[in-house]
């Protein structure tokens, strides 16, 4: 990539994978570890709650992920705010030190009120830290390959949500729920820490060169304009929103009902480790093509469809009762997830100028974490009232219809973005920046 003299890029800064690999991939292992620690709980936690505490309400079981979600999506939407004023590294390592005290509280926690302090913990840990992860990612490659950034990042963090989710169960059905588990945590805790504090930069120099690259000044829009494009006044940012917050909706329900609804037909811990394996896994991996075909083809046709498999597999785990069709509808779940997720950050990305996208991207990610949260609630009063099978089925809906907004709303796809990024110096006219930017 050329360099301009006077601009950041005299100093050896470059936009680009190839360019920045090293930071690349370093932060690729960061939120490898920021991901175990969420899979620390996939499988073991509400088994917890309804099997050692004996709490017999769905709905209480499932309080530990409200605490978590809300937590969480209120950081995400401070996090890009604090991260344009104090730097991406900051924030990351003052959400390592957030998550430290976590596998300790839920290993040796003694009622289920330190698990819900627990998760308001992991919760803050998982908005600063994988924000930063993603949002320090874009910033190194540039507009160029967006999706392929964000599909590696989430291939990392959800590969090892499954395995850490799979690994869990395995150790709950030898060793007991509490405090094995939970040691693997203690190591991702602290090797994150340690690789953020010595080893990760900032990368606030690569959005200065990417802003002069822009051909656009930096638009000065405070926090609550960045809030309303983001939710309401931009159609591509309202489809990305709301089904970013559909989608962890259902993941919520998924987290905290499936391993009870499982359970209840008398599945072992370690075949609802596998199940709970699978899902993320598949997610993770398939993220790696995913993210890049969204940067080829766009993202709508991705979103949209990726809402419906999701759907699907959460009909098919509902209306049957066979390891083997869970198995299939886990991979319905994971596909679906990956078509959606990585590309859903890059269609923010496109429609977002580099001078906010930082605090554009926290406030999807808002609204996208807050679905744990409504998702964990909605999914275990509908339990507590009507069954644990039409609580995934009133979700599976939600999803098929969240579905239908992003086909009826949303813009094609990134393809101006793709030509503005394939040109030398992206160099953009004003009718371009008229086409592209945020109205």
């Amino acid at each position: 990539m050329a360099t301009e003299s006077g601009s950041p890029a005299s100093s050896g800064i470059r936009l680009g994978l190839r360019e920045n690999w090293q930071q690349f991939s370093l932060l690729v292992l960061v939120n490898a570890f920021v991901g175990g620690m969420v899979g620390l709980e996939r499988t073991v936690v509400p088994l917890i709650g309804s099997e050692e505490f004996r709490i017999a309400s769905t709905t209480i079981v499932v309080s530990f992920i409200v605490s978590f979600g809300v937590v969480k999506a209120c950081a995400n939407l401070v996090s890009g705010h604090l991260a344009d004023r104090y730097g991406r590294r900051y924030l990351l390592i003052v959400g390592w030190l957030f998550g430290l005290p976590v596998p300790f509280m839920i290993a040796w926690g003694p009622s289920w009120g330190w698990i819900i302090a627990a998760n308001a913990l992991l919760g803050i840990n998982q908005g600063l830290a994988w924000s930063m992860t993603v949002v320090m990612k874009v910033d190194l490659v540039g507009p160029k390959s967006r999706g392929l950034a964000v599909g590696l990042n989430e291939f990392a963090g959800y590969l090892s949500v499954g395995v850490t989710a799979f690994v869990t169960g395995y150790i709950a059905e030898r060793y007991g729920l509490r405090p094995a588990p939970f040691y693997i945590g203690i190591a991702y805790a602290v090797l994150g820490l340690v690789c953020s504090v010595l080893l990760v930069r900032d990368t606030r120099e690569h959005v200065a060169l990417e802003v002069s690259r822009h051909g656009t000044k930096p638009e000065a829009v405070g926090f609550w304009e960045v809030f309303r494009r983001t939710s309401l006044g931009d159609r591509n940012l309202f489809a990305a929103s709301q089904a970013g917050l559909v989608n962890n909706l259902n993941d919520g329900m998924s987290w905290g009902i499936l391993p009870l609804f499982f359970t209840s037909y008398g599945l072992s811990i370690e075949r609802i480790g596998v199940l709970k394996a699978v899902y993320p896994a598949v997610w993770g991996i398939l993220q790696t093509l995913t993210g890049p075909l969204s940067d080829r083809w766009g993202r709508k046709g991705l979103i949209a469809s990726g809402m419906w498999v999701q759907a699907a597999g959460l009909f098919l785990t509902a209306f049957t009762h066979r390891f083997v069709s869970w198995l299939f509808a886990s991979v319905l779940l994971g596909l679906g997830t990956a078509m959606v997720y990585p590309t859903l950050i890059a269609a923010v990305s496109d429609a977002s100028h580099p001078s906010w996208r930082a605090r554009s991207l926290s406030v999807y990610r808002f609204w996208r974490d807050l679905g744990y949260a409504i998702g964990a609630l909605w999914a275990g009063i509908l339990a507590d009232v009507f069954g644990m099978r039409w609580a995934i089925v009133a979700i599976g809906g939600l999803t098929l219809a969240s579905g239908v907004v992003v086909a009826l709303m949303m813009n094609r796809g990134n393809e101006t973005e793709r030509a503005l990024a394939a040109a030398p110096m992206w160099p953009r006219s004003r009718k371009q920046d008229h086409d592209t930017d945020v109205k």
